[in-house]
């Protein structure tokens, strides 16, 4: 059986489903298409089910990527039933998409989500009285505490083995004649539909594109019925045929909100009041930059307190080691490798990574990330990127991959093409970890927040630059910007322990891998040609050791791996005592901006094209050669 999740965005749809899934899911793409859904597998009434989550949409008119293929999946695989997930606190507006989806004649199970926050704004809503307007069950869940779960996926089973379709609501007289008309000539014309006849009527009376083109040259005298249905529609409304629909069902979405739900006098709570505070345009910048301290010197010290200990600990076991099985020896150099590897995971990369993960999560679950993108706008704006392309640069912090794959949402390429420029450049939490690592545990927190600052100021000057010398305008910000909410330990902790099992099953295996084999190459001494061959950039143009090279090819793999390539190159976890301040700047600031690691080339191919990627990339390289030496003559004049 399969289950599928269908919500617009911030109903706790995804929320619903990491609830069921355990956080154990997997991402896959609609065929052709980068736009991606996610899938799982669960036990519910001893039977196993497939339970897929469709991308957040607000209708099912194919206006962009995400509303396009999550409209195909629904018609070309559907699944046994749809629970259709709505946020109670903003039910007019959700059941906009519940009446679309009932239209499709599947069985129709809908989760009252968010009840919690309904009730905190003063809305009482009857659950039974919204069963009976709607049709199909209604099951009142809150998603981020677990309540109602069972219910809703019981239900939802039911429903399947019953195979109880849902019945469509009526609009109004005009309405309704305009939808019988077309949706009679289709049926008449014998062309074969993946869904009722209706529901391809409204979307041709809307205009809708994707599913114009399903049907075009199939169904005779379907032109001439269908405009003689829009002429109608127009004329006694005066509106456009998609206007009288889609304003239909705006108005019956709302009529059945009023007469299923009492609305009590909100009282103004701490939320409304620190909205107030943090979006107001005084204050909201100032403490932005006071949480993002907060954050980046929370992770600092914690990463610092873990590490030192943890450091000395490998440091002693390597010693031990060595003096067993000399590095001079094959088996000494793979041992060697192997403890750099695990130690290098171990002591460098998680002290800072598990701590950055866990504040990213939590400020995306508090609903902050939301907020600082909309506080960043007028930035945004003032470089020609203003609107959407925040998201991307937001998601950039955490992981480049899904950061790019996100400029999808922008319409215009000239934006996709930008924004893809920019997020790449936006220090990941592979990259902050190396920052942390190197600039912050050697020369302090100062330093290495000084870094975020060059690449913010580096941000603005490329993106101002680009936006100049490609045509066009972006659009502006459409945000939904959720409640603010305390944050449930259960769900941080199971986000970071998602992002850190990438880490833990892909990059660290890469980085223990790659430390073996660089102990190989320094036994064949071949690690002296690859760094000979770089000299001239690493020894001539930034004033690194010679002995750095290898360490930034390894670093295209995965960016951790120069920070752990570069102890085992210098033999020690002490990179102080091989590297001057400047030095450990100057490789800190190369390694942040130069090309990023494979997996997000391998995502810009796909989103932009490989002629973008290409030039994106080359501009990555000069960027990082540029800031590196003028990092690294700018500090030895002043004497650092």
């Amino acid at each position: 059986m399969r289950f599928v999740l269908a919500g617009q965005p911030n109903a706790g749809k995804s929320t619903i489903f990491n609830a069921v899934a355990g956080y154990r899911a997997g991402t896959a793409n609609f065929p052709g298409t980068s736009v991606s859904y996610t899938v799982s597998r669960a036990l519910i009434l001893g039977r196993e089910v497939s339970i897929v989550d469709l991308p957040g949409i607000y209708s099912l008119t194919s206006t962009d990527a995400a509303e396009r293929e999550a409209l195909a999946y629904l018609l070309e695989r559907g699944g046994d039933v749809i629970i259709n997930v709505v946020d109670a606190s903003r039910l007019g507006r959700s059941l906009e998409l519940t009446l679309q989806l009932l239209e499709l004649g599947r069985p129709v199970v809908v989760a009252l989500n968010m009840l919690d926050e309904a009730r905190r704004k003063g809305i009482e809503i009857d659950v039974d009285a919204l069963s009976r307007e709607l049709g199909v069950p209604v099951v009142p869940t809150i998603g981020r505490r677990g309540r109602g779960l069972k219910e809703l996926f019981r239900n939802a089973m039911r429903l399947a083995l019953q195979g109880r379709s849902a019945d469509p609501v009526h609009f109004d007289r005009e309405v309704e004649a305009a939808i019988s008309k077309t949706e009679g000539t289709l049926e008449q014309s014998g062309v074969t539909l993946p869904a009722p006849a209706r529901f391809f009527a409204i979307k041709l009376l809307e205009g809708d594109p994707e599913i114009a083109s399903r049907i075009e040259g199939e169904a005779p005298g379907l032109d001439l019925a269908l405009k003689a249905a829009k002429r109608e529609l127009e004329s006694a409304h005066g509106w456009t045929a998609d206007q009288v629909v889609s304003g239909s069902r705006h108005a019956m979405a709302h009529a059945i909100e009023e007469r299923v739900s009492t609305v009590h006098r909100q009282r103004v709570g701490w939320r409304e009041t620190l909205d107030r505070i943090l979006l107001h345009p005084v204050s909201g910048g100032p403490i932005m930059i006071a949480v993002l301290l907060g954050f980046f010197y929370t992770v600092f010290g914690l990463g610092k307190f873990l590490e030192n200990p943890m450091v000395a600990g490998f440091d002693r076991l390597g010693a031990s080691l060595a003096a067993v099985l000399p590095p001079d020896t094959f088996l000494g150099s793979l041992t060697s490798g192997l403890v750099m590897g695990v130690s290098g995971g171990a002591a460098i990369v998680l002290p800072y990574l598990v701590p950055f993960l866990m504040g990213l999560a939590m400020l995306e679950d508090t609903g902050y990330l939301p907020r600082m993108a909309y506080i960043l706008d007028n930035f945004m704006h003032r470089i020609g990127l203003h609107g959407k392309s925040v998201v991307p640069m937001m998601l950039g912090y955490g992981c480049s991959v899904p950061a790019v794959m996100s400029t999808r949402i922008l319409e215009s390429p000239r934006d996709r093409r930008i924004t893809t420029a920019l997020t790449v450049l936006i220090p990941c939490s592979a990259r902050t970890t190396v920052i942390y690592a190197v600039v912050g545990a050697y020369m302090g927190a100062g330093w290495a927040f000084s870094v975020y600052i060059l690449n913010f100021l580096v941000i603005g000057a490329v993106g101002s630059l680009l936006s100049s010398r490609m045509k066009g305008r972006a659009p502006g910000l459409i945000l939904e910007i959720p409640d603010l909410q305390l944050p449930a330990l259960r769900t941080l902790t199971s986000k970071t322990w998602l992002s850190l099992r990438e880490f833990i099953v892909v990059a660290w295996p890469i980085l223990i891998g790659s430390s073996i084999f660089l102990g190989i190459l320094e036994w064949l001494h071949a690690d002296h040609t690859i760094n000979s061959i770089l000299s001239p950039l690493t020894v001539t143009l930034l004033g690194l050791p010679a002995v750095v090279g290898v360490t930034l090819v390894f670093g295209v793999l995965r960016k951790e791996l120069t920070v752990v390539m570069l102890v085992q190159a210098v033999a020690t976890t002490n990179i102080a005592s091989v590297l001057t301040q400047v030095q450990m700047m100057t490789f800190v600031v190369f390694v942040v901006f130069y090309i990023p690691c494979v997996a997000t080339v391998a995502v810009m191919g796909r989103e932009v094209g490989w002629k973008d990627t290409a030039w994106i990339s080359a501009l990555t390289v000069l960027l990082a050669i540029g800031l590196a030496v003028a990092v690294r003559f700018t500090l030895t004049l002043a004497g650092v």
